[in-house]
């Protein structure tokens, strides 16, 4: 092992020399704490190290030990409802070692070696197999059956092949005589795996949240992001997103956000029963936790590393999620370390490279057929928070982010204030996938969903221009068309879009519910139309008793959302009544 000398330590950043051996993106243990770096810079044989540890009590003239390696992930059955921190360290085992508080230089391997996993073989001896072919499969949870393929760059003839319990480090299959194959893989993190071909998305992603699901949908194998200022709700949307969104695997990272957040994941994803499978949440999760006091430099290890699991599971053709929460405080680390390094800074101190970082992020999220004779599908769809400062959008990360990104979920402090949440502001947010996510609609859900989503933003858009002349003149000045065009708008708003994340019932909205109560509201507005057209009076369309109903439809459980249909025939009733009563053509 070749080792070079520190001759400079400027916080997480630590300079060597004598690493001419050495490569960019190696791991390097700094000092005899053995603290784990990765080189970021090579001059000559001198190396700039990002230290994922902290550097306090190291000095020039310490030892670095090159590892000849790139930083890289241990792939293998043992992820699932595990928590690492930055660099894929369990912090369970972790805890057990140093105690509560993580100490320097504690070395721990990422995947358990000593506990056996049943595997189950789904080839023989004499088969063919090339890399991603899976060979055989372990149940990992009740709900991940995980699946063990052929590492990249292998191919050949199975000459043996085990059935029973193992470990991940255990032979358990051989071809071609000489090459062996283990339940764990390993891979580089800073690398995208290797897929088959890239297809368009076109599938939804339900997410349970109508005012994403119907206005703002993102694909499975998309890309989202979520700006918005502190205490707007970005991190219970990504809360809301990772337990209810219809993903198969969910990877949470959590990169430089407050230890509580963390722990509230973890405190409730094991009590949140999954309504598809009957199990814990937390039996398809794997949580990475970066939280603020954690070392900066590890923030850009902790976002490779979840991408990395995710692209593991989406090669076993699972839909994946990641959440990453959030991107700025990995930016922020970048703008440290590119200062430490003294390179020429961008906008506002940000590195110049800040966009092309992220780019090369949220462009490892799609929609893949994976490697493999089987010609499975997969898709990584990525959920990026971003948190501006003061919530102005206008700042780099945010710039930079929304130049990738198909999805914007532009999250209002103005709306959090009111207490409408989720707080995303329907006229400045956008989704590039509508087009084809309507076509999936119309085709699976109802053949005018899209009709009644644009007729739906269209009221929406009016209620904007006819707001500004009610803080003006009042609302009376208006005609009773535009007053009942705002009574269905503020009925969309409040009885639509309004969702509460903590009510049982309407914490998650399928898709044919989401259907009925947006048709419901719809047959409102219309029936109120043809109701002030016969001559009734406003307000009589306003007082109706069927109202209160279209209210609670968000409380009605999945299970009785016939019910809808029941007071769309009682509001067509009363109007009718309205009409037979009090119109002017009758009197």
């Amino acid at each position: 092992m070749k080792v070079g000398k520190i001759i400079k330590v400027s916080g997480p950043l630590v300079v060597a020399e004598g690493m001419d051996e050495a490569n960019v993106y190696d791991v390097v243990n700094v000092s005899d704490n053995r603290l784990i770096g990765e080189i970021i810079e090579m001059r000559g044989d001198r190396a700039s190290i990002q230290v994922y540890e902290e550097t306090t009590g190291i000095g020039p003239g310490d030892p670095v030990y090159t590892t000849g390696e790139p930083l890289s992930v241990e792939l293998g059955p043992g992820l699932i409802e595990n928590m690492f921190d930055g660099i894929q360290r369990p912090l369970e085992t972790l805890r057990g070692l140093a105690g509560d508080f993580l100490t320097k230089g504690v070395e721990v391997k990422s995947l358990n070696r000593e506990k056996k996993w049943e595997f189950k073989p789904s080839v023989k001896v004499g088969d063919e197999v090339k890399a991603g072919d899976v060979i055989g499969t372990v149940q990992e949870t009740p709900i991940v059956l995980h699946k063990i393929m052929v590492p990249f760059g292998m191919s050949g003839k199975v000459t043996e092949i085990k059935s029973g319990s193992y470990t991940v480090v255990d032979n358990i299959c051989t071809i071609d005589g000489d090459k062996t194959i283990q339940m764990m893989q390993k891979w580089p993190v800073r690398k995208g795996r290797k897929y088959d071909r890239k297809l368009n998305p076109t599938d939804p992603l339900l997410t349970g949240q109508r005012v994403i699901d119907t206005f703002f949908p993102v694909s499975k194998g998309g890309t989202a992001a979520i700006p918005g200022p502190f205490g707007s709700g970005k991190t219970v949307v990504q809360h809301q997103l990772a337990k209810w969104a219809d993903s198969e695997i969910v990877v949470y990272v959590g990169c430089g956000e407050r230890g509580n957040e963390m722990t509230d994941v973890l405190m409730e994803f094991p009590e949140i029963i999954d309504p598809k499978t009957g199990e814990s949440l937390m039996k398809r999760t794997v949580l990475i936790a970066n939280t603020s006091n954690m070392p900066v430099a590890a923030r850009e290890a902790s976002i490779y590393t979840g991408i990395t699991i995710a692209e593991y599971f989406r090669d076993m053709g699972y839909s994946v999620a990641i959440m990453a929460d959030s991107t700025s405080r990995w930016a922020e680390a970048l703008r440290e370390m590119s200062g430490r390094l003294e390179e020429m800074p961008g906008d506002e101190g940000y590195p110049a490279y800040l966009a092309s970082r992220a780019a090369e992020f949220y462009e490892r999220a799609g929609k893949v057929v994976c490697l493999g004779s089987d010609g499975r599908q997969g898709a990584i769809t990525v959920i990026g928070a971003v948190s501006p400062p003061g919530g102005d959008i206008s700042e780099p990360v945010s710039q930079a982010t929304l130049r990738i990104v198909k999805v914007f979920w532009g999250l209002d402090y103005a709306l959090s204030y009111k207490r409408h949440f989720p707080a995303i502001n329907w006229l400045n947010s956008y989704s590039l996938y509508q087009s084809a996510i309507d076509n999936w609609m119309d085709a699976n859900i109802d053949p005018q969903f899209a009709e009644n989503r644009i007729k739906a933003m269209n009221l929406l858009q009016d209620e904007s221009g006819l707001q500004e002349i009610v803080r003006l003149v009042g609302r009376d000045s208006l005609s009773e068309k535009d007053q009942l065009k705002l009574e269905a708008t503020k009925s969309i708003r409040e009885d639509y879009l309004q969702q509460n994340a903590f009510h049982e019932i309407d914490t998650f909205c399928s898709f044919k519910k989401q259907n009925k109560m947006l048709k419901l509201i719809l047959q409102f507005y219309d029936d109120g139309l043809r109701a002030l057209e016969a001559g009734v009076y406003l307000k009589d369309v306003e007082n109706m008793e069927v109202r209160n109903k279209i209210a609670r439809t968000k409380y009605i459980a999945e299970a009785n959302i016939s019910e809808i249909d029941a007071i769309g025939v009682e509001l067509k009733t009363s109007i009718d009544e309205l009409i037979s009563k009090g119109g002017i053509l009758n009197a």
